[in-house]
């Protein structure tokens, strides 16, 4: 039968990057759809995971070394050109699987799939070619960023923007953390119960979050615990954000961004009589800060409103709120560990359109603050245009309010009274925080 490529391992692997690449899907969600209808054991789906993120982390390498062997790509099909990517991804790094199983496979899914004969040739020829010689070596660019951009498989814009940023050691520690395997984390619902879900989980606890666990593998959200509510997936730099509001427990707060609620459901895990509102602009979002509330059994302290976060002063009166958090929307370059698409579909250019939106979001919810109110801003970037920047830039232009300095035991996530992780120092998300006070 023809069709057989799509019921192996690297032939449904081809189909996802195919969506990535060329239909401009999520990794995530175009390989979740795939797994969902696959009849692959766990172990191949755990190969087809790994070849479809691999090769779209190091898609600017890949394409590089390839650019060796091929003339022309523009010559070849589109499949062709992405069947070579994730057969090369598979050769240079994962070194237990031999050659000759990548190349056999990748012969055998293009002489099924061509229409036209000649295809599998042509895989044979360029993957025994590589397979047999030395890769060539990025370290042999002369110019800096292009080197850089290549190693690390990052836009030249970006690899530039963050050395201009942190300077050449820092950032180059940036780009190699982005390449080391991402762990889950989880905040623990009910701190007394931290020590025991350790052992029993075998996980560590975090060195960032006094109520978070990560693992370096394994899939907790199948435990009882999980089922209980007893521990949700977060993110250690994301845990820290409900701790800065300093929740009393009587307040009335705004979760102006709250999908999909993970923040949202932390702090209503604070609050005897108060109230989280949390908005998002679309209903199936709401429907999951929903979910999440009901997982963790804080519904009755929440609700959602269908609101764009920036026309909350036409919808709320003034003094509506004690408290507020805007985690703002935002590039997300602090994700790319989790989702390395994310790199390719952005530019320069984005930071300054958000940093608009950004500030448009705290002047409207900022008229609805009571007087001694706080606002807790937080991003999951690590560029300060859509950091630092909107801080300074509000401040600049609302005189009645102040920045409050925020304290952490870590002292190297400390930067001006904001907490600023990069993605290196722990190796979680890259993450950002500040907060400012309306002066009583």
């Amino acid at each position: 039968m023809a069709n057989d490529w799509k019921t192996t391992a690297r032939g449904q692997a081809l189909l996802v990057l195919e969506e990535v690449f060329r239909q401009g899907a999520y990794s995530n969600i175009a390989l979740n759809k795939q797994l969902k209808v696959s009849h692959l054991s766990e172990k191949d789906k755990g190969l087809v995971t790994e070849i479809v993120y691999g090769t779209v982390a190091r898609k600017l390498t890949l394409e590089w070394q390839l650019s060796h062997v091929i003339e022309d790509r523009d010559k070849l099909e589109t499949w062709v050109y992405d069947l070579l990517m994730l057969s090369l991804y598979q050769l240079a790094y994962l070194d237990k699987i031999p050659a000759h199983a990548v190349v056999n496979d990748a012969v055998s899914i293009a002489k099924n799939r061509g229409n036209k004969k000649g295809a599998e040739k042509l895989v044979n020829a360029v993957l025994r070619r590589l397979a047999s010689s030395d890769l060539p070596d990025p370290e042999t660019i002369k110019r800096v960023n292009k080197r850089y951009s290549i190693l690390y498989s990052l836009p030249v814009w970006l690899v530039k923007k963050l050395i201009e940023q942190y300077g050449q050691e820092r950032a180059v520690a940036i780009f190699e953390s982005l390449h080391k395997r991402n762990k889950a984390s989880f905040r623990v619902t009910d701190s007394s119960r931290l020590e025991e879900m350790a052992v029993v989980l075998e996980a560590d606890k975090s060195l960032l979050s006094p109520v978070g666990l990560t693992k370096t593998s394994g899939h907790l959200a199948g435990t009882d615990y999980f089922k209980e509510g007893l521990l949700t997936i977060q993110d250690e730099t994301s845990q820290l954000v409900a701790p800065t509001l300093d929740i009393q427990g009587d307040e009335a707060i705004l979760d102006a961004c709250a999908a999909p609620g993970g923040k949202s459901v932390h702090m209503a895990s604070y609050l005897s009589t108060g109230q989280v509102t949390a908005l998002d602009l679309y209903d199936h979002k709401l429907e999951l800060i929903k979910e999440n509330a009901d997982r963790i059994g804080v519904a009755d302290k929440l609700v959602t409103k269908k609101l764009d976060a920036s026309k909350v002063h036409e919808t709320f009166p003034k003094d509506s709120f004690d408290k507020i958090l805007v985690d703002a929307p935002c590039s997300g370059i602090g994700l790319i560990r989790r989702k390395p698409d994310i790199k390719y579909h952005k530019d320069l250019q984005d930071f300054e359109s958000l940093q608009t939106i950004q500030l448009e979001i705290m002047s409207s919810v900022c008229q609805t603050l009571r007087k001694g109110g706080i606002i807790t801003y937080s991003t999951c970037t690590i560029v300060e245009e859509e950091n630092q920047q909107v801080i300074q830039k509000f401040l600049e232009t609302h005189p009645d309010f102040e920045q409050v300095m925020l304290r952490h035991e870590r002292e190297d996530i400390m930067v001006d009274g904001c907490l600023a992780i990069t993605p290196e120092q722990y190796l979680t998300d890259g993450f950002f925080i500040a907060q400012v006070r309306k002066k009583a």
